[in-house]
């Protein structure tokens, strides 16, 4: 049996990774709440941003906590086409939590489809990035274990959802963002607490590339497009903020009318 390291390098990958799953949650519910006070093409576009930084912030939050995952005795490798669907279904299955909870009449009934669903993307995600590990082993996971991991994502899921519906302050935003990377957080390491690999010495050239050669660049890419989106948003005005400006628009011209 291999000895395990969560965190090859301290506390860097935790702390970045919750960095990165709370920056993804705070701009995905940020852009939820915009969504829901649009229509038409608007509420789309806005559910379809919100999908895309919650999907990106949690595939980005478990692949920076990956860079500090080693096990004695064998080099780690990614599979390259597992790990982009794992971002994928991340984005995928997010994107049908948030469209259930932006477009559903019955508000309870789309926060527990939206929650159930987006939780089990989350998980989904999670071990389709676990499958995409090449290694010189066998890797085994404990069931309880696995379970609680999941239970944690839907009830993850099901509280951001909830704190977009219900939460429309920019600091209530704030708060419910750092206890949604921190569930993220508690989900990822409840799952790899249920991991445990055989290893099997060989000298054979392992599948794949290592960490460094697919998942930084790409996770620095993505947290690249995080900031810019949330940048985006920081400036675009709110609808208060265009009713406000459309009705002072209003009123200069009928006092220039006026004046005429």
């Amino acid at each position: 049996m291999g000895h395990l390291d969560h965190a090859a390098y301290g506390w860097l990958t935790p702390a970045l990774s919750y960095v990165m799953a709370s920056i993804g949650a705070a701009l995905g519910l940020r852009c939820t709440v915009r969504a829901l006070a649009a229509t038409g093409a608007s509420r789309r576009n806005w559910l379809l941003t919100a999908a895309s930084a919650i999907g990106t912030g949690i595939w980005t939050m478990h692949f920076v906590a990956m860079l500090g995952f080693e096990v004695n005795g064998t080099e780690i490798h990614y599979n390259v086409p597992l790990t982009i669907l794992s971002l994928l279904v991340a984005v995928l299955v997010v994107g049908a939590g948030v469209f259930a909870v932006g477009y559903g009449k019955d508000r309870g009934r789309s926060l527990v489809l939206g929650g159930l669903t987006t939780g089990l993307g989350v998980a989904s995600m999670h071990y389709l990035g676990m499958a995409a590990l090449r290694l010189h082993g066998e890797v085994s996971y404990d069931p309880l274990t696995v379970g609680l991991s999941v239970a944690i994502a839907v009830v993850a899921a099901t509280a951001a959802l909830w704190a977009a519906l219900n939460i429309k302050s920019p600091v209530a935003v704030a708060v419910a963002s750092l206890v949604m990377g921190a569930a993220v957080s508690s989900m990822h390491y409840t799952g790899m607490m249920a991991v445990a690999v055989s290893v099997s010495p060989s000298e054979a050239a392992l599948p794949g590339a290592t960490a460094m050669q697919f998942i930084f660049p790409l996770a620095v890419g993505l947290g690249s497009y995080l900031f810019i989106t949330a940048a985006f948003v920081a400036l675009s005005p709110t609808a208060d903020e265009r009713a406000a400006s459309a009705s002072a628009a209003r009123h200069l011209g009928e006092h220039t009318v006026t004046a005429h």
